[in-house]
Protein backbone atom coordinates (compact mmCIF):
# COMPACT_ATOMS: atom_id res chain seq x y z
CA UNK A 1 0.00 0.00 0.00
CA UNK A 2 2.79 2.42 0.92
CA UNK A 3 4.57 1.54 -2.34
CA UNK A 4 1.41 2.33 -4.38
CA UNK A 5 1.04 5.67 -2.61
CA UNK A 6 4.70 6.45 -3.29
CA UNK A 7 4.27 5.66 -7.02
CA UNK A 8 1.12 7.79 -7.19
CA UNK A 9 2.90 10.76 -5.58
CA UNK A 10 5.94 10.30 -7.84
CA UNK A 11 3.77 10.06 -10.98
CA UNK A 12 1.67 13.08 -9.94
CA UNK A 13 4.74 15.20 -9.30
CA UNK A 14 6.21 14.21 -12.66
CA UNK A 15 2.94 15.01 -14.44
CA UNK A 16 2.54 18.40 -12.80
CA UNK A 17 6.18 19.36 -13.37
CA UNK A 18 5.84 18.50 -17.08
CA UNK A 19 2.75 20.68 -17.33
CA UNK A 20 4.57 23.50 -15.57
CA UNK A 21 7.45 23.25 -18.06
CA UNK A 22 5.16 23.70 -21.08
CA UNK A 23 2.20 25.76 -19.95
CA UNK A 24 0.09 27.30 -22.68
CA UNK A 25 -1.00 30.75 -21.74
CA UNK A 26 -4.58 31.85 -22.23
CA UNK A 27 -3.30 34.49 -24.66
CA UNK A 28 -1.34 31.96 -26.74
CA UNK A 29 -4.34 29.62 -26.77
CA UNK A 30 -6.65 32.44 -27.81
CA UNK A 31 -4.28 33.37 -30.65
CA UNK A 32 -4.13 29.76 -31.86
CA UNK A 33 -7.89 29.26 -31.79
CA UNK A 34 -8.68 32.61 -33.40
CA UNK A 35 -6.21 31.72 -36.15
CA UNK A 36 -8.02 28.39 -36.64
CA UNK A 37 -11.41 30.18 -36.59
CA UNK A 38 -10.14 32.47 -39.34
CA UNK A 39 -8.75 29.58 -41.37
CA UNK A 40 -12.00 27.63 -41.05
CA UNK A 41 -14.43 30.47 -41.71
CA UNK A 42 -12.57 33.16 -43.68
CA UNK A 43 -10.91 30.63 -45.97
CA UNK A 44 -12.75 27.28 -45.96
CA UNK A 45 -16.33 28.48 -45.32
CA UNK A 46 -16.31 31.90 -47.03
CA UNK A 47 -14.25 30.81 -50.05
CA UNK A 48 -15.84 27.35 -50.38
CA UNK A 49 -12.58 25.43 -49.91
CA UNK A 50 -14.00 21.95 -49.38
CA UNK A 51 -10.65 20.25 -48.86
CA UNK A 52 -9.73 22.61 -46.00
CA UNK A 53 -13.27 22.45 -44.59
CA UNK A 54 -13.02 18.65 -44.35
CA UNK A 55 -9.54 18.84 -42.81
CA UNK A 56 -10.59 21.12 -39.94
CA UNK A 57 -13.94 19.46 -39.18
CA UNK A 58 -13.96 16.22 -37.20
CA UNK A 59 -15.54 13.19 -38.90
CA UNK A 60 -17.41 12.77 -35.58
CA UNK A 61 -18.88 16.29 -35.74
CA UNK A 62 -21.89 17.22 -33.64
CA UNK A 63 -23.55 20.38 -34.88
CA UNK A 64 -26.39 21.81 -32.80
CA UNK A 65 -28.36 24.64 -34.43
CA UNK A 66 -31.39 26.54 -33.16
CA UNK A 67 -32.89 26.51 -36.66
CA UNK A 68 -32.24 22.96 -37.83
CA UNK A 69 -31.58 20.93 -34.68
CA UNK A 70 -28.83 18.32 -34.32
CA UNK A 71 -26.64 16.97 -37.10
CA UNK A 72 -24.17 14.19 -36.28
CA UNK A 73 -23.38 13.21 -39.86
CA UNK A 74 -20.15 14.40 -41.46
CA UNK A 75 -21.62 13.52 -44.86
CA UNK A 76 -24.73 15.65 -44.24
CA UNK A 77 -22.53 18.54 -43.13
CA UNK A 78 -20.44 18.24 -46.31
CA UNK A 79 -23.60 18.08 -48.46
CA UNK A 80 -24.87 21.25 -46.74
CA UNK A 81 -21.53 22.95 -47.43
CA UNK A 82 -21.70 21.99 -51.12
CA UNK A 83 -25.31 23.20 -51.36
CA UNK A 84 -24.42 26.57 -49.81
CA UNK A 85 -21.46 26.98 -52.15
CA UNK A 86 -23.57 26.21 -55.24
CA UNK A 87 -26.07 29.02 -54.59
CA UNK A 88 -26.15 31.98 -56.99
CA UNK A 89 -25.21 34.31 -54.13
CA UNK A 90 -22.29 34.21 -51.71
CA UNK A 91 -22.99 33.36 -48.06
CA UNK A 92 -20.18 34.40 -45.74
CA UNK A 93 -19.56 34.51 -42.03
CA UNK A 94 -17.73 37.20 -40.07
CA UNK A 95 -16.53 36.92 -36.48
CA UNK A 96 -17.75 39.77 -34.26
CA UNK A 97 -16.25 38.73 -30.92
CA UNK A 98 -14.97 35.62 -29.18
CA UNK A 99 -13.41 34.37 -25.99
CA UNK A 100 -11.34 31.20 -25.72
CA UNK A 101 -10.81 28.95 -22.70
CA UNK A 102 -8.70 25.84 -22.19
CA UNK A 103 -10.45 22.49 -21.72
CA UNK A 104 -7.79 20.63 -19.74
CA UNK A 105 -5.53 18.55 -21.93
CA UNK A 106 -8.36 17.97 -24.45
CA UNK A 107 -8.61 21.26 -26.28
CA UNK A 108 -10.40 24.57 -26.07
CA UNK A 109 -13.83 26.16 -26.13
CA UNK A 110 -14.52 29.25 -28.21
CA UNK A 111 -17.63 31.28 -27.36
CA UNK A 112 -18.68 34.22 -29.43
CA UNK A 113 -20.89 36.18 -31.76
CA UNK A 114 -20.86 36.00 -35.54
CA UNK A 115 -22.71 37.60 -38.44
CA UNK A 116 -23.75 36.17 -41.78
CA UNK A 117 -23.84 37.99 -45.08
CA UNK A 118 -25.43 37.33 -48.46
CA UNK A 119 -23.49 38.98 -51.28
CA UNK A 120 -21.93 41.38 -48.77
CA UNK A 121 -25.21 42.41 -47.10
CA UNK A 122 -25.55 41.54 -43.42
CA UNK A 123 -28.60 39.31 -42.96
CA UNK A 124 -28.21 37.55 -39.62
CA UNK A 125 -26.45 37.62 -36.28
CA UNK A 126 -26.04 34.69 -33.92
CA UNK A 127 -24.06 33.26 -31.06
CA UNK A 128 -21.88 30.18 -31.13
CA UNK A 129 -19.87 27.74 -29.05
CA UNK A 130 -17.15 25.65 -30.69
CA UNK A 131 -15.33 22.79 -28.97
CA UNK A 132 -11.88 22.52 -30.53
CA UNK A 133 -10.00 19.26 -30.08
CA UNK A 134 -6.21 19.14 -30.20
CA UNK A 135 -5.52 16.02 -32.25
CA UNK A 136 -2.20 14.89 -33.70
CA UNK A 137 -0.72 18.38 -33.42
CA UNK A 138 -3.68 20.10 -35.14
CA UNK A 139 -6.93 21.70 -34.05
CA UNK A 140 -10.21 20.26 -35.31
CA UNK A 141 -13.81 21.23 -34.66
CA UNK A 142 -15.47 18.49 -32.64
CA UNK A 143 -18.72 20.12 -31.46
CA UNK A 144 -20.55 23.28 -32.49
CA UNK A 145 -23.58 25.03 -31.08
CA UNK A 146 -25.01 27.86 -33.16
CA UNK A 147 -27.94 29.65 -31.54
CA UNK A 148 -29.89 32.85 -30.91
CA UNK A 149 -29.99 33.74 -34.62
CA UNK A 150 -31.74 36.99 -35.41
CA UNK A 151 -32.25 38.78 -38.70
CA UNK A 152 -30.59 42.20 -38.95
Amino acid sequence: MKYSLFLFILFSNTLFSQEAENPITEKALQNEILKMDSLFFNVAFNKCDLKLYKKIMSPEIEFYDDRSGLNTSFDVEIASFKDRCSRPFAVTRQLVSATVHVLGNYGAVEIGVHEFYEDGKKVQRGKFIIIWERKEGSWIIKRTVSYDHEPV
